[in-house]
């Protein structure tokens, strides 16, 4: 690809992607621009087997933009890394079309494999910042990782990975839109089970506030008024008391 074609295609993506570019110069100030433009030289020398000069490219490029890519990894059309800063992309990885990765995103692997030792990811994937996505598995088309996030195994197509370690949260069959880029207003299944847990709470506590008006035996109704204040205590900071507030 000639240079000018790969302006072009980088000023396409970054248009679509990024609304804070404002003038298609702004592209050259983008360090995704330079690192992926220097990733293509050092890809081609390794693929020639001229690794030092290779990996030589890659970590001056590293240095300076703060995004790395090993010039072994094969990278599809349409990448797009937004700030970039920790971004490590490894030896092994295969990356799709039209991909999109935040920063502190690490397509890493665990230590233990040999040969393929990093992720492949589909096409139209977007991974949130800071997210870890470590080993030698597939990440399906059309899926979206949260910020924060740490997978380790593999995730289905179309769907929506939060949490440490990843879960998937949500699965459909509907093509990932690059205009729907929100790393925030994503599934969250600590959450979740936190409200369950505080619904299950107010119900214990119905309960134990009936037992104490229902005439209980003496011995019985002072049990459940020590358990409740006990629990009162340890929620204290959700229902606003002192403890004793029974």
């Amino acid at each position: 690809m000639k240079l000018v074609d790969f302006v072009k295609e980088e000023i396409a993506v970054i248009r679509e992607r990024d609304p804070a570019i404002k003038s298609n110069a702004e592209v050259l100030l983008y360090p995704c621009f330079h690192a992926i433009l220097w990733y293509k030289v050092a890809h081609k020398l390794y693929n020639r087997e001229h690794f030092f000069l290779a990996r030589w490219i890659s970590q001056r490029t590293a240095r300076r933009t703060g995004i790395e890519i090993h010039p072994g990894a094969v990278i599809g059309k349409g990448l797009f890394i937004d700030h970039g800063t920790g971004v490590v992309i490894g030896e092994t990885c295969i990356i799709g079309e039209n991909v999109t990765l935040y920063q502190g995103v690490t397509l890493g692997g665990t230590g233990k494999e040999q040969g393929k030792r990093h992720p492949t990811i589909g096409n139209n994937v977007m991974i949130s910042a800071g997210a870890k996505v470590l080993g030698s598995f597939k990440v399906g088309d059309n899926s979206k990782i949260g910020a924060g996030s740490v997978v380790v195994k593999p995730v289905p197509p179309n769907s929506t990975v939060v949490g440490v370690p990843g879960q998937v949260v949500k699965r459909n069959n509907v093509r990932l839109p690059q205009s729907d880029l929100d790393q925030i207003h994503i599934p969250n299944p600590v959450s979740n089970d936190i409200n369950l847990l505080k619904q299950e709470n107010d119900e214990l506590r119905w309960i134990l506030r009936t037992l104490l008006n229902e005439g209980s035996e003496p011995e019985e109704q002072e049990r459940a008024r020590r358990s409740l204040m006990q629990e009162s205590r340890m929620n204290n900071w959700e229902y606003g008391t002192d403890g004793d507030g029974i």
